[in-house]
Parts: structure tokens; sequence; C-alpha cells
């Protein structure tokens, strides 16, 4: 207890004393009861529609989908619906979707079957089928991908990299746009690269990809190299970001290969997506400008504008400049945010060195150490950024008066 607080006492039937709730007591419960989430972009709470379609599924449709009797038969409908609802979602044939476990094992996927594909195409070679020769002897697959890629991209290539089964060039973004220029990636390709994986959208940053101007130049590229008998390069983006958050079509696209993920929620997607869209990018701007009026332009640094390049609707990645404001330092002392520093998946415990992502994007250190990540969703409010704002500055406020020395 508190230094000049005192607290009435009731006895219990076997003697003990119970202290009595306060009022300050209930306002510190309402306090910390009272959170604001703004991670969207790590995952999306449920919406009352999927857990109610969870649930149904999970008690009617529990049976083996190749199974005749009627839960099996109920679960094969579900999936094929929802293998539907996918297609619908990315413009793409429902055949042509294939469940995994999550993105982490697409991207390995993928990245495993480029693989395959490039053996199999070069061993074939311009022979055709049933030639038995050494064309892939000495031959090794080469990846191109880019310096802000999700580490189930950049892990697995590392990975096949130490184990001398592939070569990878990981190309650097650019510090004027934050994106993955066309032309530096074109630049990288080789006469083994099986396949180029640039993410539609950053995690972090919230940067968007020119993904329909690279699959473009690769399919000119992929002409001249089948008129010489060279495998074709492949094209996966990893749109796990964008989905929720603009139009995502294959087609329009051209990409080989799509990643999506499962919790973000496709029939809903297909139904509201421009007012979600709309909606968010609203409140992510409502958002940056109580940042800049609370806090002023010269403390703000937002490392999420970048010129010429678009951004996800919902993404702000800023620092509040000041020496002992550290991004994990400011959340540890919020009592109503809920975000992060960066990629969930990126943070280690005890790790405080800033992002990587964002020193690849030209971002000082000094700054990106001070980042921090909002990423607002389909029910985040005006009222909710207020409360995000106030909070941050509360958390400021005591840092640097924690840092200040004493006269």
């Amino acid at each position: 207890m508190e230094k000049g607080k005192v607290r009435k006492v009731i006895p219990a039937k076997d003697g003990r004393k119970i202290p009595r709730k306060t009022e300050c007591d209930e306002e510190e419960n309402n306090s910390v009861k009272r959170k604001v989430y703004m991670d969207y972009n790590a995952t999306t709470p449920l919406a009352l529609e999927v857990i109610q379609t969870v649930t149904e599924a999970m008690q009617e449709a529990w049976g083996n989908p190749s199974s005749t009797y009627k839960a099996g038969r109920k679960a094969k409908e579900t999936i094929s619906r929802a293998r539907e609802s996918l297609a619908r979602m990315v413009g793409g044939q429902p055949e042509d979707i294939i469940f995994t476990s999550g993105g982490t094992e697409a991207n390995n996927l993928i990245i495993h079957t480029a693989l395959r594909c490039f053996r199999e195409s070069w061993v074939l070679g311009e022979n055709g089928p049933g030639e038995k020769h050494s064309k892939l002897q000495g031959v090794t697959p080469h990846f191109v991908t880019s310096s802000v890629e999700h580490d189930s991209v950049r892990l697995p290539l590392e990975h096949l990299v130490r184990e001398n089964m592939a070569e990878a060039t990981f190309v650097p973004v650019s510090k004027v746009t934050g994106q993955a220029e066309v032309d530096d990636i074109i630049g990288a390709v080789r006469p083994t690269t099986c396949l180029v994986s640039i993410m539609l959208a950053n995690n972090e940053t919230g940067v968007i990809m020119p993904i329909p101007e690279l699959c473009q130049r690769i399919q000119i590229l992929n002409q001249k190299r089948t008129a010489s008998g060279m495998p074709k390069i492949l094209v996966h983006t990893d749109a796990a970001q964008m989905i929720g958050k603009g139009r995502v079509d294959v087609e329009d696209l051209g990409v080989d290969y799509l990643t999506v993920v499962g919790h973000k929620a496709a029939e809903l997607v297909n139904k509201t997506c421009e007012v979600y869209e709309a909606h968010m990018q609203e409140v992510r701007d409502y958002l940056e400008a109580r940042l800049e009026a609370v806090f002023g332009k010269q403390k703000i640094h937002f490392n999420s504008r970048f010129s010429g390049s678009r951004r996800l609707c919902n993404t702000c990645n800023f620092s509040i400049l000041g020496s002992g404001l550290q991004g994990h330092k400011v959340l540890s002392c919020c009592k109503t945010l809920l975000a992060s520093v960066g990629a969930a998946c990126h943070s280690k415990k005890g790790d405080n060195q800033p992002s990587s992502i964002l020193l690849s994007c030209g971002i000082p250190y000094d700054v990106a150490q001070n980042a921090l990540r909002l990423s607002v969703g389909r029910d985040t409010t005006h009222h909710d950024v207020d409360l995000v704002v106030d909070d941050l500055k509360e958390a400021v406020a005591q840092l640097e008066q924690s840092s200040t020395p004493l006269t």
C-alpha cells in the first residue's frame, strides 16, 4: 500500500481482515481493463461472424472430408466454400488454391517448388524428357528477393545458401521510395535465376511494392529465355499484409504464386474491403495528425512516409525523437496502447536492436531504435486514437522525467 493511503477493512467470517475496495481502486482497475489494440499487421481480432462460423464448423463439420457420412460431407462443403471465397478474394480459380498451416509454410513451399522446377527444367534442357545427362552438375539455382522481406522468405533462402543448395541476391530498397526498384531487381537476375520473391506490401513500413511492373519486365525476359531453352523465372509475392487493406488480383499482378494468410477473414474482405480501407485510412491519417499536434513536427519522424510510394491504408511507423525514448521503453510505460516496435515474428527476448527493415530503408540508427509500429483496423475509432496519443504523451513524459539529472 502506498504511503498516505488508508484502506478500510472489513472482518471476514474466519476473523481475517479483508481490505475494502475504494474509489481509487475501481479507477485503477478500470484503467487496466481499457486497452486499445493497434497491432493489426500482426494479427486481427476475430470478428463475431468468424467466431460463429468457426464454432459451427467445429460442431457440425468435424468429420473427415473424404468420408460419406454427414459430418464428413459437411466438412467437404465447408472447405469447398472457403476455397471459392479465397479464389474470389484474389481473382483466382478455386482449383489453384492450396491450403497450408500458415504463411510461413506457404512461402517455404513456394521456394522449394521453384527449386524443384528449376532442377527439372535445367536437366531436361533442349534434349527433352528421358535424356540422361549431367547438365545440372555445377549449376546452382539462384533466387532474387529484397532486403526487407519477411523472415519466412529470408530465413529459408539464407539456409539454402548456407547448405550450398542455392544462391540468393537480396536487393536493397531505395532510400527515397522505400521500394525494391524494378530496375534493381531485373539487374540482379542471372541465367540460373529460378524465382523472384518480392512482398506486395511491407509489414513494417506499409510501402507497396511495384509488383505489376516487375511481372511485366520478367515476362519479357521469360520470352527470351524460353526461345533459348532456358528455364522460366517464376514470380512470387507475399500478399499477407495487403489482404483487407487494398485490392489484390493475381491476374492484374501477373504473379505465378501469391501467399495470403488465414487470419484476415476472406469472406468479410470480399464484402466490405472498400469500406474497411476507407475507414482505416481516415483513422490512420487522424492518428498521424494527432501525433504531430501533440509532440510537434520536430519531435516526430514518420518512418513509413516515402516520396513517390503508396503505402498500406492502416500503417503508421514513427519515432518519437529524443534520448532514452527507444520504442520498447515507450511501450513498456504505456498503460493503454497494445502495439509493437516492428514485426512480432522478428522480436526476440532482450533484443532491443532497431529494425533491420528500417535500417535497410535508410532510417538513421538513433531514429530507428525509437520506432513504433501502429496499425489500425476495422474497429479502431477516433476515440481510440485520442486515448493512445494521450497514453504515449504520458509515457514519454515519464521517461524524460526519469532521465533528467537532479540538480
